[in-house]
């Protein structure tokens, strides 16, 4: 490929992807009806023709959103080491995008359960079938290697119980105790205690016992 050529490929997908990160972003604040593609390109500093050019329309942004949710989250099964190492991978990674991908996760949310986007939501994990099935098979087999009587349960649990920690965390911000959910996550599965907090962004210091409160979430502005 000539370098002029190189230059402009790349010029393309760093569009596409300021495009992505920036419907994120307005999706995640004012959700897909509330959203239009002249606030995000805007935001993303780019011709509103572009989001066609790239995309196709604003469905197929959406679309494009819930893929990668969908290739985010479809990492954290692939994870190496003994069953007990590689479960509390799994449990870190989920907790881990919880925090930094927060707008990211609480857009798809979102999209998972308004009937305009659910449709949306339905294609995309019809294109990802495949790959879902790996990740949950992966995480089967490392409750069936721990002896688990029904892998295929705890792995749906465990999955259920990643995805209420994220929604009470869309809710709440800093004020919910996300790293000591994380603790009692490895009690649960009688992991060792992790050896070092997650790097994540700043929490409030609290007093006393938790008490999430959904003041916590609210942007300045708001």
């Amino acid at each position: 490929m000539a370098r002029s050529d190189e230059r402009n490929r790349a010029a393309r997908e760093r569009s596409r992807e300021t495009l992505l990160q920036a419907a994120v972003e307005v999706f995640s604040e004012r959700g897909v009806a509330g959203a239009s593609i002249a606030e995000i390109t805007s935001r993303a500093g780019v011709a509103q023709g572009l989001v066609n050019y790239h995309f196709g329309g604003k469905d197929q942004l959406v679309a494009a959103v819930i893929d990668r949710w969908f290739e985010t989250v479809l990492g954290f099964a692939r994870v190496e080491g003994t069953p007990d190492e590689a479960l509390a991978a799994v449990i870190d990674g989920a907790l881990m995008a919880t925090a930094y991908a927060l707008p990211l996760q609480r857009a798809v949310l979102a999209m998972q359960q308004q009937p305009a986007t659910h449709r949306l939501f339905a294609e995309s994990e019809a294109r990802h079938e495949e790959a879902a099935t790996a990740a949950e098979d992966a995480v089967r087999d490392l409750f069936r290697a721990r002896g688990a009587d029904d892998p295929a349960l705890e792995e749906v649990m465990l999955r259920s119980t990643l995805e209420g920690i994220f929604v009470k965390f869309a809710v709440f911000g800093p004020t919910y105790p996300l790293e000591e959910a994380r603790q009692w996550m490895h009690r649960r599965y009688g992991l060792p205690a992790p050896a070092t907090p997650m790097p994540l962004a700043p929490v409030i210091v609290r007093d006393g016992q938790p008490r999430p409160r959904a003041t916590g979430a609210v942007c300045p502005g708001d």
